[in-house]
Formats: C-alpha cells, sequence, structure tokens
C-alpha cells in the first residue's frame, strides 16, 4: 500500500469584518464559515468595524493573508476614511478586498470603485464565491515576489 507524505501547511489567516456603519451580519457569519470549511483562521470582528479595528487586528495578526470587508448598506467610502492612512502607515500590511453593495440607491455610480481604490482598497468582488481564488492568487503572489526578493 503505498501512502502519500504528509504535509504540514501553515493555517491562512483571514481578517474579515462590516464595514463601520452597517450591521448586516448575515452574509459575513456565511462568508466566514464558508471560509474557516476551507482551513481558514478567520479573524471575525463582526459588524459595524471601523478602519481602526481591522489595523490593530493586523497588529496582532501579521502573517494575515488579506482584510475583507462586506458592507450592504452601501455607505462603505465614508466607513473606509482613514484606511489610506493606515496602509500608508503600516499598520494595514496586507490585501484589503471589499464587497457587497457599493452604492446608496438603484442608480450605481460608476466611479464607486475608483474611490474605493483611491481609498485604500485593492480588490473589489462582485460575488463573494470568488473570493477563495482570489486570495489563493493573492497567496501565489506574495510567494513569487517573497522568491524574487530570496533571488535578488
Amino acid at each position: 500500500m503505498r501512502t502519500l507524505p504528509s504535509q504540514h501547511t501553515a493555517r491562512r489567516t483571514v481578517i474579515l469584518g462590516v464595514a463601520a456603519s452597517d450591521s448586516h451580519a448575515v452574509a459575513n457569519h456565511l462568508i466566514a464559515y464558508s471560509l474557516r470549511g476551507l482551513g481558514f483562521d478567520v479573524v471575525n470582528l463582526g459588524t459595524c468595524t471601523p478602519v481602526e479595528e481591522f489595523a490593530e487586528a493586523c497588529e496582532q495578526h501579521p502573517d494575515a493573508e488579506a482584510v475583507v470587508i462586506g458592507s450592504l448598506n452601501g455607505h462603505v467610502h465614508e466607513d473606509l476614511r482613514g484606511l489610506d492612512q493606515a496602509k500608508r502607515s503600516g499598520r494595514i500590511t496586507c490585501p484589503v478586498v471589499v464587497g457587497g453593495n457599493l452604492s446608496v440607491g438603484s442608480h450605481k455610480d460608476s466611479s464607486a470603485h475608483d474611490r474605493l481604490y483611491a481609498a485604500g482598497v485593492d480588490h473589489i468582488l462582485s460575488d463573494p464565491a470568488e473570493l477563495p481564488a482570489l486570495l489563493d492568487e493573492l497567496r501565489d503572489s506574495r510567494s513569487r515576489s517573497l522568491l524574487s526578493g530570496l533571488a535578488s
């Protein structure tokens, strides 16, 4: 009988939360449950999470692969004030992913994504099912960067 070598892989950490003015919890819990089922260690900050709490979580979990922020009430632009500063100061060093309803009202502003990128968001997802593939892509990109840095 052939046995496969045991593989010890480090747990992958993701920081998850809902934007500061948003109390919608269901999608947050479903995403946390899904990621945990895939083997991720999810630091779930819950609803109504200000940028400062995401920054503190990043400082406590420097190995985090991403900060994932959901918004259903559409006020994420206001809720993420200070994100760019938290990233510039090195308090949030991993990519920031945002998803959900990103603007208020039925008319969607075509500049919403540009404003979020300018505020410090790295990736915007329209479907939470895209998150695991994006996290894998981010991990692979980080690994390539580390390897190229070692080769230099």
